[in-house]
């Protein structure tokens, strides 16, 4: 689907903006930034998982790779709910933000054939990024505050690099790529500039 020209202002209804990439490389508080100040709704996965699980959203849930409420079905559920709630917020003419790790290529193209819906989503996947050793210190951090939702750990984040397929099949139009080691309103303001540009 060729994706029209983004708007230059402040979000219009039927946008849809994915924030994506492996744990701790700083989606969450990029794009709850992103959602605040563009002001749209925002669904980010740990929560909705959790909920859906009938936990409350700081429950430690530190499983196996793939078990429990990590599960390939539970996941499928989470995955499914957020969309089920984009869908809902989009009809409603609020833009989207989705926060997960959208980890493989075809859980991407679920969302893209999402957006082929009537009428057109206008898409943009923002692929989160870090060096590792920051990632291995956010993680440390982390695993520090009692007040945490992700179940993110290092042995996670290791399993979690080995699975994730590059995001080579989404055009330039559909892609921004950033490394999230500035401050987060500088990395909002860099974010804002790329997609009202395009």
């Amino acid at each position: 689907m060729a994706i029209s020209s983004w708007p230059r202002a402040m979000p219009t209804p039927r946008q849809l903006f994915i924030f994506f990439g492996l744990i701790a490389t700083g989606k969450s508080v990029l794009a709850e930034a992103w959602a605040r100040q563009r002001g749209t709704a925002y669904y980010n996965s740990d929560r909705v998982r959790k909920e859906l699980a009938g936990l409350a959203p700081t429950a430690d849930r530190k499983t196996g790779w793939s078990q429990g409420i990590y599960s390939k079905e539970f996941s499928r559920l989470t995955y499914d709910t957020l969309l089920e709630r984009a869908s809902h917020d989009l009809r409603q003419g609020r833009p989207v933000t989705l926060d997960a790790s959208y980890q493989s290529r075809a859980e991407r193209d679920r969302v893209r054939d999402f957006a082929r819906q009537p009428g057109g989503v206008r898409l943009l996947f923002v692929h989160c990024t870090c060096p590792e050793p920051e990632v291995r210190r956010r993680l440390e951090e982390r695993a520090r505050d009692p007040l945490a939702v992700s179940d993110g750990r290092w042995e996670i984040y290791c399993q979690q690099r080995q699975s994730f397929e590059a995001p080579d099949e989404l055009s330039e139009d559909e892609l921004l790529t950033l490394e999230t080691t500035a401050p987060v309103d500088r990395l909002v303001a860099r974010l804002a500039a790329q997609v009202d540009s395009l």
